[in-house]
Order: C-alpha cells, then sequence, then structure tokens
C-alpha cells in the first residue's frame, strides 16, 4: 500500500477525553475515530490491526477442531426470560422492541441464542462433543463507557460455546481452550497470565482469565514465584491465619476518640497499627442489612461476599442511610459489640484471642481490648477480603503473594448445566434417556486485546507493535519524496518487498521529520530509510522500531536481512 492513497488522519496533540494510552495512540495514530459514548469508527489503519489478530484466532480456533457459526446479535427476549436472566442481567443489557412490540436485546453475550440452536439441531450423544465459535459484535450498555477500546460499549468478540454429554468431556475440550488461547496469544508477542477468576454473570462452575500485562492494567493480579499459582484478586484465596494461644486480655474499655472517624485517623490517634482496628462496613445485600468486620488493613471483596450470602446483590449501605438500618449508630464509630438486631459477617483473618480496636456504637467513642468470641460473636465467619502483597500463597507452603497489573483480554468459562437445564437443551443418551447438556464458554475481546496490547507495546514516539499485529510489517520511507532517484529506489524496493511482506510506501512529499514521527507514531515494526547514506553509500537504513537499532544495508540485502526478523 502507498501512504498517499491511505487515510491515515494522523495528530499532533493528545485527545482530551482519551485517558488511557491505547485510547490517545489509536485516535493519534488514525486508527479509531469517536462516534458517541463508547462507540467508535475503526479507520483503514485500525481495522488491519483487527483483521490481523482475528486470522489469528480464527487459525487457531479452527486447528482446534472448533466450528465457525454466525448468530444474530439482535436476541429476542423471551429466550433470556428462558435463561432466567432478563431480570437479573441488569442495565448494561440494551433491550428493545420491533414495530409489534415485541422485546429484544442486543446481545452483549450469545449463550441463550447457541442454546437455542443446538437443541433443535443436536438430539443424540453420538453428535458430541461439538464446539461452535464466531467472532461477533457485542453491545453491553456501560454506565461510564471509557478507556477507547478498553471498556466501550459496542465491541467484537470471539466467543465460543461446546456442548458435551459429561464433565470429563468438558475438561477435555476446556484444557484445549486453555492451550490455544496460550498459542493465540504467544503468537501475538504479548506478555501475559492465565488466573483463577470469577465467572460474574456469565454463571458457571470454574473460570480462568487471560491477563496482558500492563503497568496500566485496571485489573489486579495475585501471583506465586514459587509455585506459579495467579488468580484475579477477586478470587485469589487466601490462608486462614494461625491463631495465638489463649492469653490475659484486660476488659474491653471505652475510649474518647473526638472526631477520629476513619482507620487511618484512630490508628494514628491511639498509636497503633491500622490491623489492630477492625471496621464495621454497613452491607445491603438482596435488600438485608449486614455488618461485615474485619482488620483495618484491609477491603472487602464484594465477589466473596456475594458468594458466602448467597445473594444476587450487594452493596454498602449510604452513609446518610445508616441511622435508618442500625438505629442510633453512626458512621465512623460503628462497632459489633451488643449489635444484635443484624447478622455480623468476620472475615477470618481476624484472630481469636487478640485485642482489638472496634467502634463503641456512640459519637467519639471506640472500645479498646474487645475480643472476638468474648465481646462479640459472628454469624458467619469466611474469607471476605482481598489478598495483598505478602500473604502467604494458598497453593505452595514456601511462596507468597506479589501484585501485577493486567488487562483481560480473555476468559474461559465451565458454565456446566446452568444454560441447558433452564432452556430443555437436551441429548438422548445411551440408554434412551434425555440428559441435560453440559457447556463451556470461551470468549477474547477482539478490539480489547488490540488494545491491550499498546498498552504493554509502547514508548515516547508511540505504539511498538508486536509484528503479528502491526497494520504493516515494514514502511519504506523515501525521504525526499520529490528527488525522482529517491523515489525510483523506494518503488524498486516496494516491488522486491511486496509479496513477502506487508509493506507500506510513504511516498509522501511530506518533510522527513513528519514521515519518521508519523511512522514512529503507528508503530510499524522495521522502518527502511531511503535517505543521506543511499545518497553517499547506495545503502539503505533500517530501523527496528523496537529497539532504534539502524543497520546499513544494499538493496540485495534487504530481502533475506528482513525476513531473518520477521
Amino acid at each position: 500500500m502507498k501512504y498517499s492513497q491511505l487515510l491515515i488522519p494522523t495528530l499532533k496533540e493528545t485527545p482530551k477525553d482519551a485517558e488511557v494510552v491505547s485510547h490517545q495512540l489509536m485516535v493519534r495514530a488514525g486508527m479509531i475515530r469517536k462516534v458517541a459514548a463508547g462507540l467508535y469508527s475503526y479507520l483503514p489503519l485500525g481495522l488491519r490491526v483487527i483483521r490481523k489478530f482475528e486470522a489469528i484466532v480464527r487459525e487457531e480456533m479452527n486447528q482446534s477442531g472448533a466450528q465457525e457459526v454466525f448468530l444474530p446479535s439482535v436476541i429476542p427476549g423471551e429466550l433470556w426470560q428462558e435463561s432466567g436472566r432478563w431480570d437479573h442481567y441488569g442495565k448494561e443489557l440494551l433491550r428493545i422492541k420491533d414495530r409489534h412490540g415485541n422485546e429484544f436485546c442486543y446481545g452483549p453475550t450469545h449463550e441463550e441464542v447457541i442454546t437455542d440452536l443446538v437443541r433443535q439441531t443436536i438430539r443424540s450423544y453420538r453428535e458430541l462433543p461439538v464446539n461452535l465459535y464466531q467472532i461477533q459484535t457485542k453491545f453491553r450498555d456501560e454506565i461510564r463507557p471509557r478507556f477507547g477500546l478498553m471498556r466501550g460499549r459496542e465491541f467484537t468478540m470471539k466467543d465460543a460455546y461446546s456442548f458435551h454429554t459429561s464433565w470429563e468431556s468438558l475438561d477435555t475440550t476446556y484444557d484445549a481452550m486453555r492451550d490455544t488461547y496460550n498459542a493465540i496469544f504467544n503468537r501475538c508477542g504479548l506478555k501475559f497470565k492465565m488466573v483463577q477468576a470469577d465467572s460474574g454473570a456469565i454463571g458457571g462452575n470454574f473460570s480462568a482469565e487471560f491477563m496482558v500485562l500492563a503497568q496500566t492494567g485496571e485489573d489486579a493480579i495475585i501471583c506465586c514465584a514459587s509455585c506459579g499459582y495467579a488468580a484475579n484478586v477477586e478470587a485469589a484465596e487466601l490462608v486462614g491465619p494461625e491463631h495465638p494461644k489463649s492469653q490475659v486480655i484486660p476488659v474491653a474499655e471505652a475510649i474518647e476518640t473526638p472526631g477520629k472517624k476513619s482507620v487511618a485517623q484512630v490508628s494514628e490517634f491511639l498509636n497503633i497499627l491500622p490491623s489492630g482496628v477492625l471496621k464495621t462496613m454497613v452491607y445491603q445485600a438482596d435488600g438485608q442489612t449486614v455488618l461485615v468486620v474485619l482488620p483495618g488493613d484491609r477491603e472487602v471483596n464484594e465477589i466473596k461476599l456475594k458468594k458466602v450470602l448467597k445473594c444476587e446483590t450487594v452493596g454498602l449501605v449510604d452513609p446518610a442511610e445508616v441511622a435508618k438500618k442500625l438505629p442510633g449508630n453512626h458512621p465512623g464509630y460503628i462497632g459489633p459489640v451488643g449489635i444484635i438486631t443484624v447478622p455480623i459477617i468476620l472475615d477470618r483473618s481476624v484472630l481469636n484471642n487478640t485485642p482489638y480496636v472496634v467502634g463503641g456504637n456512640a459519637v467519639g467513642i471506640h472500645l479498646q481490648n474487645t475480643v472476638v468470641g468474648r465481646d462479640f460473636s459472628a454469624q458467619t465467619v469466611a474469607d471476605v477480603v482481598n489478598a495483598a502483597a505478602g500473604d502467604q500463597c494458598s497453593h505452595c507452603d514456601t511462596g507468597v503473594y506479589e501484585i501485577h497489573r493486567g488487562i483481560e483480554t480473555g476468559h474461559i468459562f465451565k458454565l456446566g448445566t446452568k444454560y441447558s437445564e433452564a432452556m430443555s437443551c437436551t441429548y438422548t443418551a445411551e440408554d434412551g434417556t434425555p440428559q441435560p447438556m453440559v457447556m463451556g464458554c470461551y470468549g477474547i475481546g477482539i478490539g480489547r486485546t488490540v488494545a491491550a496490547a499498546i498498552e504493554q507495546n509502547h514508548d515516547n514516539a508511540g505504539i511498538v507493535w508486536p509484528s503479528a499485529l502491526a497494520p504493516f510489517q515494514v514502511s519504506i520511507i523515501v525521504t525526499n519524496g520529490t528527488d525522482p532517484g529517491f523515489i525510483e529506489v523506494g518503488n524498486q524496493l516496494y516491488s522486491q518487498l511486496s509479496g513477502k511482506f506487508d509493506v507500506l510506501l510513504d511516498d509522501r512529499t511530506e518533510s522527513a521529520g513528519i514521515k519518521f514521527k508519523d511512522n514512529d507514531l503507528i508503530g510499524i515494526p522495521y522502518q527502511i530509510i531511503i535517505g543521506k547514506k543511499w545518497a553517499e553509500d547506495q545503502k539503505v537504513e533500517i530501523k527496528t522500531r523496537k529497539t532504534k537499532h539502524i543497520e546499513l544495508l544494499s538493496l540485495d540485502q534487504v530481502t533475506d536481512y528482513l525476513a531473518a526478523l520477521t
């Protein structure tokens, strides 16, 4: 392709509404343009990158034995009502009506549609297992779409769904998809980790996420360097503590803490560590008020809390509403002692036989020397906090957790019979009885992975694409676009390399400086520069974008040199 014939509207300035690097650089490099909040048009360069990643995904999925289908993006509401998700998915589900008043939704995911397709077409155990996938547009009505392609409302996803006669069969496909995902992200040249995860709104019994590592990642990942265990912070398991032996602890007593409401304020005022303060959080779980008690240096993990309480929704009570839920109590001074009207959930990291400071349930008052079991008790003791750096690994005896940042780009689930039972998706077993199919689900965010690749691979000049994802592998930069000799060499190289590499010929009449900046911004891995060295020595410069290394070569050396690099 010739640069002069392509639509590549690069920008010098960073867009004001672009918060993360990938969003900034994709706009500046002329790859995407915003249509509305969370909605983007892909320009030629951006679409080339998307198509390259889709090709890798498609090749690896086909290699795994999966079969490609294409499902409608607009889905009848009755299918979602059948699965039970119509009323529970939330406002992210875009509900619409056709001219006849029939309810539909714009699919954020396609479990219902694929289950309906399979129950209509597969009857016998002899036809299973089967794994069907598509690369399709989805829509989730995010309350705050942001970060460009990282969290848009409309996005492209590869979603696959497998159907089985047994959990053992599902395990085989799940493992195959795990290996396929590893192959996909490795082919893209990305640094990533597979981590244990929570299944969220999709449901299911077990899931894992694929996280592209990046300092700007919005997800915290817990990793153990000793054994390799890794998990999303929402799902990371914690080891129960060793409780100290019985000791004599003075009786609990009230102390004045005027104006000291936060853990930081109380611990500083009393000259103790934050871990010596128990904070009491007021939550609503499916409309019921509960108290969550945990060490002051920990944070509640609401995913874990939902599982412990077996509820659909959980959220903090607004401070202004606390007095209505707990008459006579005030935010900042709430504690578990004397509370008998609401259930108490105690995090299991709280130690027995250990004195703590807790809220005194009166303004300006805390209690010191408070002991679990002696001064208050809990209905439930469970792991309800986020793991943190330095915690003991739950999978080995020697390791401790480290925290990395990552961007979720893929997610694989063992769904089980959640959808097949709800939607009567059955097969006839060998004994002639109908049985629900056991299902798996496997997703990759296409645009999100492209954005994550930029978050991981960029510098001050622009994008540094891994070769497999770059819109072009090689750019030929004719520094003087009006010099006939330079133009002739550029065209000669273009003909020489085309068909062997994906080549962009920068034949514009712009200055060399502008061309260098644009090519660095776009991030093409290898730049062939026809400039001063050609005029002096009949040599072209080949610059590697990532390392900035420059090699001087004659024209007949260029093809072999690039072949060795790519």
